[in-house]
């Protein structure tokens, strides 16, 4: 490595993207700007109960250290509605209240000092009545709005007339309801037509994107279980933000909050859409490995948690594409016959033994790390490993 020029990290350019980014007019929540003047975001929602100040708070900031962007909270109660201006000035990401049924939290959480409120216009009493006082009131305090139209509330008159929640229905819900605040003057929202279905759910955004210029919140709703509300979400959101359509997503899991902004990120950072952290490349393995992958990866990838460094490491299994998948790396590892060729962009720095592989990446990812003057600890590691 003597006198050798190494250039690290990844390219600081930004990377290509499939399409870029559809128009919208730009909304703020809080201090996060939604639309395509702005980065994509990245929401979750709380689970706590929100009228607990402590536990929300305490989960509020576990979402912040992870990458949350912005945090809704349900607000089905009065002791929840009461407990939103304490949570909305001490969380230190913009906080959305989650307003259902009873209109009156509506105003609740726009004098709390919410960043946004969410509403859904298909289950709020008479809410069509209420735009006008909705509109100035959140105006009067910079308070934005989510117009959230939901496959499973949405109104009465609208199933009668398609029969289900089909993208038609949803769309002509979220623009009837958009056309009403437009009306009072009102401009700063974001629509969200969410529905189980990944296939009904991109028709509709699809068809939303062709009626009008506003932001739109992207979302797979009662998505499921970690694997199944991964694998709809990252197929929904990549047909269409590969498309330049969506502003801010959220990613609906029957899982801890955390894992929802670990997918969206990665989803996001996959479509060139935030820049990469971490990456591990990992080999699937095949009869030609000759070596653990699975082992080898998994023992890299914890031993490199922690680092959130523009880093690609490379975990290849045999001679095939090992060499060249490591030589394409910042760092990475060729495997065989026993032992492990150390790659530093493109160049063999040394040979080790097999059993001596982890520690010595991990290593050279640490000196790596300090040489590019980063942080080599955190809450949070941004790590990946993505399968070639």
């Amino acid at each position: 490595m003597d006198g050798m020029s190494v250039s690290l990290g990844m390219p600081k350019a930004p990377a290509p993207v499939l399409t870029p980014r559809r128009p919208t007019r730009q909304i703020k929540v809080g201090s996060v700007g939604v639309g395509s003047e702005s980065p994509i975001s990245v929401q979750s929602m709380t689970t706590t109960l929100t009228s607990d100040i402590n536990s929300t708070l305490q989960q509020i900031a576990e979402l912040t250290a992870a990458g949350c962007d912005i945090v809704r909270v349900a607000c089905p109660s009065t002791d929840d509605a009461e407990a939103l201006p304490a949570i909305a000035s001490k969380s230190q990401i913009p906080v959305i209240a989650d307003i259902h049924f009873q209109p009156k939290y509506v105003f609740a959480a726009i004098e709390a000092g919410c960043a946004a409120v969410r509403v859904n216009p298909g289950n709020i009493r008479k809410f069509d009545d209420q735009v006008k006082e909705i509109a100035k009131a959140a105006k009067d305090h910079g308070t934005s709005i989510r117009i959230g139209v939901n496959a499973g509330s949405l109104d009465k008159r609208l199933l009668e007339k398609y029969g289900k929640a089909t993208p038609e229905a949803l769309v002509e819900s979220a623009v009837w309801e958009a056309s009403l605040f437009e009306e009072h003057g009102f401009h700063d929202f974001k629509i969200s037509v969410k529905h189980n279905d990944p296939v009904v759910m991109v028709r509709a955004y699809e068809l939303l994107a062709e009626a009008g210029d506003w932001p739109l919140h992207l979302g797979v709703t009662e998505a499921g279980p970690a694997f199944q509300g991964t694998i709809k979400s990252a197929t929904a959101f990549g047909a269409l933000l590969s498309r330049g359509i969506g502003d801010t997503i959220r990613v609906s899991l029957s899982a801890p909050p955390v894992e929802e902004i670990k997918v969206g990120q990665q989803i996001l950072q996959s479509l060139g859409l935030r820049p990469r952290k971490l990456e591990i490349v990992s080999c699937p393995s095949c009869g030609r490995a000759q070596v653990d992958v699975y082992k080898l990866a998994e023992e890299v990838t914890a031993g490199l948690e922690g680092m959130t460094v523009p880093l690609r490491v490379a975990v290849m299994g045999c001679v095939v594409n090992g060499p060249g998948e490591a030589r394409e790396a910042d760092l990475g590892v060729a495997s065989g016959n026993g032992k492990g060729q150390i790659f530093v962009k493109g160049e063999v720095i040394k040979t080790v033994p097999e059993s001596q592989i982890v520690e010595t990446l991990i290593e050279e990812a640490m000196r790596l790390a300090e040489e590019m003057g980063e942080p080599i600890d955190g809450e949070e590691a941004g790590a990946t490993v993505s399968v070639s």
